[in-house]
């Protein structure tokens, strides 16, 4: 018994297996996220190191160089560059398409530590990432209160800041302006003379006086106490009165005798405003797997309560940036050109099979390939991108062909008197190695596509999967649904003039008749004059070949898109101060 015939018998296993599927499918649609594009992360490695006061020259001498000889080693590098600037050295190292970026990052962390302890002692720890084209800030806020400048800063740093750090897909997050607090030791050198002290006795003193840690514990008879040394300053008078030296005649020098302490603020390098209005910035980065739309919604989510929580502070949030807004408008965008694509489809087939009944048989193989496609996406975790719904968008037109086929030979067999079950039996027999081959023909295509690697088939990759799997989907359906509905619902019907629709369809038929005449015509003088055919059809060849050699067609990565969108950004001379730069 044949797939064909066992639809036709056992209609209810059909309805069985497609309403599970749907069921799957539209789980599966649930779980996908919003992306702009596939995930995209070239083989590229960049390290920096901070080497602060040092000249190009000595940054290049003393780090470039010996991180360039330690990362040469690691297999698969196509090319290394630097840069040596004053007080930085850049290293990127970019590797073949082949390379597993996240195994090459590890290699580059490994050989960067084996020469960490020849690098300058004044040198900051380097900083190895790889680069991702979608690691931009998900989310620009400004936020304001009513407390004071210094307060406030406080409270986004020790309670705001680690709420929002701890949300699901959020990478780092970091606060830009704003006053933060600063204890001032303003030291006066006479006195120290004096006292015959030096800065560095007063900086030991501090830090050796400001620690808290634990020093033990005590086993009582049926409990046990954790000791712990706390000796943090809590006040200023505190730090005033720590004992910086102390003589065998009973002398004690205080740091007030030496110092001046105050409560001041930390040097503004950095000022925000909202609107006109002084705020400070909250940047809001993802996680190199998080998902943006996802990032966005569920840090506005924690906003709005971390606004009721401090509500009589005065503390508010205003969204300046929102990356998920581009990425949102975009999709959607997408969808609602695949909607108006099955609708348009629909109406085409309205139009040529002059039949509702055919024409909604045709139309089921959209929706039931299209759910079942969502399953393959979740399987292969995919998502939701500009890639994945236009290979949507474009193959609706694909999910039809089998289906049309075999509907047009079952509907020549009604004409021929069959019966519906025969005729749908018979029509799909014989058409069905012609329906293969046209789902072949597009598997063949798309399916190499999936298969190439870098950075172009992380792009194509989600691209022709979806179009391989919907594809192969809806010939399951011709060989399936499209048999058992049309031996239930489909018959032969002949176009009347007694309605405005039988009316316009006659008259499309007359027109399409005129045309397929005048299609002859110009079929056989093409047949005639083979050699003109031709050599008209290598000009026109060579000519779209030329369009790109001289320069009337461009080429780029990816198209520019307009986002609504700008940013200015100006540089002064240095040295210039930050209120000139502010007015």
């Amino acid at each position: 018994m044949t797939l064909t015939e066992l639809s036709i018998k056992r209609a209810s296993l059909v309805v069985v297996v497609f309403s599970v599927l749907g069921i799957l499918g539209f789980f599966s649609y649930q779980q996908l996220q919003y992306e702009l594009l596939p995930k995209m992360t070239p083989p590229v490695v960049s390290i920096s190191v901070q080497y602060p006061g040092a000249s190009p020259g000595e940054v290049e001498t003393s780090i470039t160089k010996p991180v360039e000889e330690a990362v040469s080693a690691i297999e698969k590098i196509e090319s290394i560059s630097s840069a040596s600037s004053e007080g930085l050295s850049s290293v990127t190292i970019e590797f073949s398409n082949s390379a597993d970026i996240d195994k090459s990052l590890q290699d580059a962390q490994r050989k960067v530590n084996e020469i960490r302890g020849f690098l300058p002692d004044e040198a900051k720890e380097p900083v190895i990432s790889k680069f991702a084209l979608d690691e931009v800030p998900v989310l620009r806020i400004g936020a304001t209160s009513l407390l004071s400048d210094s307060e406030f800063y406080q409270r986004l740093k020790d309670d705001i800041k680690p709420v929002l750090s701890r949300i699901d897909g959020v990478g780092q997050v970091y606060l830009l302006g704003g006053r933060e607090r600063e204890i001032r030791v303003n030291l006066d050198l006479d006195r120290l003379q004096g006292y015959n002290l030096t800065v560095a006795d007063i900086l030991r003193e501090i830090e050796r006086s400001n620690l808290d840690f634990p020093t033990g514990k005590i086993n009582d008879s049926d409990r046990q106490f954790v000791v712990r040394l706390a000796g943090k300053y809590a006040t200023l008078d505190e730090l005033r009165n720590l004992v910086i030296s102390s003589s065998g005649d009973g002398r004690v020098v205080h740091l007030r005798d030496v110092a001046d302490v105050e409560d001041g603020f930390r040097e503004i390098t950095t000022l925000t405003r909202l609107n006109g209005k002084s705020a400070v910035g909250i940047i809001i980065m993802k996680q190199s797997d998080g998902n943006t739309v996802a990032v966005s919604r569920l840090v506005r989510q924690e906003l709005l309560k971390l606004e009721k929580l401090y509500k009589a502070e005065g503390v508010s949030f205003d969204i300046a940036q929102d990356a998920s807004t581009f990425t949102l408008e975009a999709v959607t965008a997408v969808q609602h050109d695949l909607l108006l694509a099955v609708v348009l489809v629909a109406l085409v087939m309205l139009l040529f099979l002059h039949s509702l009944r055919n024409s909604l048989i045709v139309l089921v193989s959209i929706p039931t390939s299209l759910v079942t496609t969502f399953i393959g996406m979740y399987l292969f975790g995919f998502s939701l991108n500009l890639m994945t719904l236009l290979s949507l968008s474009l193959v609706v037109g694909i999910l039809v062909d089998d289906s049309i086929v075999v509907l047009e030979n079952i509907y020549r067999h009604l004409e021929q008197g069959e019966e519906p079950g025969s005729a749908a039996l018979n029509g799909r027999n014989e058409i069905g190695f012609t329906a293969l081959s046209i789902t072949m023909v597009d598997v063949v295509v798309f399916l190499p596509l999936s298969l190439v690697s870098g950075l172009v088939g992380n792009i194509l990759r989600e691209f022709a999967v979806v179009m391989v799997i919907s594809t192969l989907v809806s010939l399951f359906v011709s060989f399936t649904v499209t048999p058992l509905l049309a031996s239930r619902f489909s018959k032969a019907e002949k176009l009347v003039a007694d309605n405005p629709f039988s009316s316009f369809a006659l008259a499309f038929e007359r027109y399409f008749q005129r045309f397929r005449d005048w299609y002859l015509v110009m079929l056989g003088w093409s047949l005639e004059n083979s050699k003109k055919v031709i050599l008209l059809s290598t000009l026109l060849l060579f000519s779209s070949f030329a369009l790109l050699f001289l320069g009337f067609i461009g080429g780029e990565f990816i198209s520019v898109s307009d986002r609504g969108e700008f940013s200015v950004m100006m540089e002064f001379e240095p040295g210039t101060k930050l209120q000139e730069t502010d007015l």
